[in-house]
């Protein structure tokens, strides 16, 4: 007998839009965001064009806009984006989900964004599991730094995978939308790529 786990991805695959931007709009506000992503534009290109990791770009955003503010007043704007924006999840997604815990299965969300602003969306469904980013924490401030590697590609399945061993034991199903989720998508029994749609 094989136990079930269904694995989803967050950014673009339950959700509408990507939500680094989205949060640190919403935190810092609109105007001091795009500022922000004008500075760095010259990395985000190379980023585009695998000329420079994906994490440490993010990690020099994050820190750009984040470093310095207490734990509490960022987790405080993890909780309010949550509730602000709970339109952006896939209703398809949220009944996927829901489905796969009526079937007593393991329910993760696997996501590259930092695991402090995805957990919110899921209060009402405890059981649900986040492996996210890590972000880095000094006495009550964020260093701007990550505590974890880029959730991303690869760092997917290693996140993944030490929680499920024996492999054979599980049978695995991933949903995933972006060439981030390609070793997800491959690690599973059962992949479903960019579900959720109704467009």
């Amino acid at each position: 007998m094989n136990y079930r786990v269904s694995l989803f991805d967050f950014d673009g695959t339950l959700t509408t839009l990507d939500t680094l931007p989205a949060f640190i709009a919403h935190a810092v506000g609109r105007w001091r965001m795009l500022v922000g992503f004008g500075l760095f534009l010259p990395l985000i290109v190379l980023m585009k064009l695998h000329l420079y990791a994906n994490g440490r770009t993010k990690e020099r955003l994050f820190a750009h806009f984040f470093k310095g503010m207490t734990l509490e007043t960022f987790d405080a704007h993890c909780q309010s984006f949550a509730k602000n924006n709970a339109h952006i999840l896939r209703p398809l997604g949220l009944k996927a989900i829901e489905t796969s815990l009526q079937r007593g299965e393991n329910v993760l969300i696997v996501s590259a964004s930092i695991t402090n602003w995805v957990l919110p969306f899921f209060s009402k469904l405890p059981q649900v599991k986040v492996i996210g980013t890590q972000i880095a924490v000094k006495e009550g401030k964020l260093t701007g730094r990550f505590a974890s590697p880029n959730c991303h590609g690869a760092e997917k399945v290693r996140r993944v995978e030490h929680l499920f061993t024996p492999r054979e034991l599980y049978y695995i199903t991933a949903y995933g939308d972006s060439q981030g989720d390609k070793e997800m998508l491959a690690y599973a029994d059962e992949q479903h790529y960019k579900p959720f749609r109704t467009k």
